[in-house]
């Protein structure tokens, strides 16, 4: 099994980009294009609450997804 982040179909659904919620979050866009493409091997627990509160998401599974 693998944990697989979906940023990437979440900014699309969003029409926002990587470098847009990457100013919102206050993270780097390093950081939000590796959990974009699931370069990460990691994930970091506040990355994620940051990227959820600013995509105002109420579904863990809208942004997760486990194959």
């Amino acid at each position: 099994m693998e944990l697989t982040v979906k940023l990437k179909e979440v900014l699309n659904e969003r029409g926002m980009s990587q470098l847009e919620l990457a100013e919102k979050t206050g993270l780097t866009r390093t950081v939000i294009s590796e959990l974009a493409t699931n370069r990460r091997t990691a994930v970091n627990r506040e990355h994620i609450t940051k990227v959820i509160q600013a995509l105002e998401i109420t579904d863990m599974n809208e942004i997760f997804e486990v194959k």
